[in-house]
């Protein structure tokens, strides 16, 4: 029997939420019926992004929160059910990518900073969260890590080993709060987004994508929206502690392409 995604009446909290992927789902979310409440650390773009959704016809509320600060996560959970009462969906999808010039030049500031964000916020926010669905009977947490979890590049090994950590932490926590609350992650390739836009569109990360992916090109942020409703969705309801790859097939790259 084919099932319809329906988030009416339910309350789903993205972070990193003003912008990039996480701005695509909280629209797809709030299409799907959901109320949302967006988090990032600029107040403003979370308002903005409200807007919005209440353009949509959907009511939303904007919090301003660093998640890799642990009071801010204790804040923005407090804040999240004294406006709504509930929260159905967690998505963990604040995220920081710098590139650092080589590994032994990588600052500990920047080390903690991404460590900080990608890490230490999720874990934090899956457990105030975790916790408060399994009491109340259930709920989803849905984590975006990136290919650069099994793929990394010397670059960005921070960002890579805290995406790996976060692939990790979705089974850890589907064990912690099963039965009643799923936890699943996407593990996002190659998108067009505000942070990535620098490279994303270069002729040389076109050439790279025709040969390197079956679908020749980087996904746009909308494209993040099915796999994001599907997994937190009761459409989902034996599937937990998964890492879904969605890269445009980037995980198994075409034969080389003569020039």
């Amino acid at each position: 029997m084919a099932r319809t995604i329906d988030f009416s009446g339910k309350v789903v909290l993205i972070t990193g939420g003003s912008r990039g992927l996480g701005h695509a789902m909280a629209l797809g979310f709030a299409e799907a019926g959901a109320s949302l409440a967006i988090a990032s650390r600029k107040l403003d773009a979370c308002e903005q992004t409200v807007a919005e959704i209440r353009a949509l016809g959907r009511d939303g509320s904007a919090h301003a929160a660093h998640v890799a600060k642990w009071a801010d996560c204790d804040r923005l959970v407090e804040e999240v059910y004294a406006r709504w009462g509930r929260c159905d969906v967690l998505v963990n999808n604040a995220g920081l990518s710098p590139l650092a010039p080589s590994l032994l030049e990588t600052s500990e500031d920047l080390f903690d900073k991404v460590i900080g964000v990608n890490l230490k916020g999720p874990f934090r926010l899956s457990a105030l969260v975790g916790s408060r669905m399994a009491a109340a009977g259930g709920g989803a947490i849905l984590n975006i890590s990136s290919t650069a979890a099994v793929r990394p590049d010397n670059d960005v090994a921070p960002y890579a080993a805290a995406k790996a950590g976060l692939n990790a932490l979705t089974i850890a926590y589907a064990k912690e709060y099963g039965p009643k609350v799923r936890v699943n992650c996407i593990m996002a390739g190659p998108f067009h987004t505000d942070i990535s836009k620098a490279w994303s569109r270069t002729e040389e990360f076109t050439r790279y994508a025709r040969t390197r992916s079956p679908l020749g090109r980087a996904g746009e942020p909308e494209e993040i929206v099915g796999a994001a409703l599907y997994l937190a969705s009761d459409a989902a309801s034996f599937t937990t502690g998964a890492v879904l790859t969605v890269d445009g097939g980037m995980s198994h790259p075409r034969p080389p392409v003569a020039t």
